[in-house]
């Protein structure tokens, strides 16, 4: 089955968007501060988009079965295929029980990976190491339904005598080798002391990187728009 791809919109970037993508994903629902319930529902969305909530407001006194009931009148109403859980604080019991509760309902719900341990759903993993396999990668959850966030990321790995250390790294220069193994592009420099290995993932290594993912049975991927558009 072909692997579904999100980009993933504010509601700034929707409303000023001249073209929209082919699969939306509306980021993001949160939980109010000053209620049982949740703020920033979309008002509008295509077909099929896919509705994230997340917990960068983490939940205070909100009421599961009321969230519940929220985010299922705003799937029938606006036609979305699914949930994205994007709960990236630590693990809490409201939060499990929000989770239990919307997993009851009649669409794909997906957890981030720190939830998904002991539950029976998609698990939703974020973007692939640069210097990591995809497939070792997924290893640890080659039995579940997988979801991959991705990003266009950058490493560099400096390997001295004493060993080697990987650092992130923002520059997007133009490096001239295709490692097609980590779905990257590199390059080499050579100091007294060190060799530095430069490693950025391109638009088309990420293609060929969610190829690798179709063919491993990864089902849908969720990227930036700011970033992928």
């Amino acid at each position: 089955m072909a692997i579904t791809r999100y980009l993933a919109m504010t509601a700034d970037e929707f409303a000023s968007a001249q073209t929209l993508p082919d699969k939306i994903a509306w980021m993001a629902c949160h939980f109010s501060p000053y209620s049982t319930s949740l703020s920033n529902l979309p008002q509008k969305l295509p077909p099929d988009s896919l509705l994230i909530l997340n917990d960068s407001t983490p939940p205070g006194h909100q009421d599961p079965a009321e969230i519940a009931k929220e985010l299922e009148n705003t799937l029938k109403i606006r036609n979305c295929s699914g949930i994205l859980l994007d709960f990236q604080r630590p693990v809490c019991d409201l939060s499990i029980r929000i989770i239990k509760q919307l997993l009851e309902l009649d669409c794909p719900v997906c957890v981030s990976e720190g939830y998904a341990k002991e539950l029976d759903c998609p698990v939703f993993l974020p973007p692939p190491p640069i210097t990591t396999p995809l497939e070792e990668y997924i290893a640890p959850w080659k039995d579940r339904e997988i979801w991959l966030d991705t990003a266009l990321n950058c490493a560099q790995i400096t390997v001295t005598k004493s060993g080697s250390a990987v650092l992130p790294i923002s520059d997007r220069p133009e490096y001239p080798f295709v490692d097609e193994a980590l779905h990257c592009h590199y390059h080499i420099a050579l100091k007294d002391d060190a060799v530095v290995f430069s490693l950025q993932r391109t638009k088309d290594d990420l293609d060929a990187l969610l190829k690798e993912a179709e063919n491993l049975g990864i089902t849908s991927a969720v990227g930036l728009y700011q970033e992928l558009k």
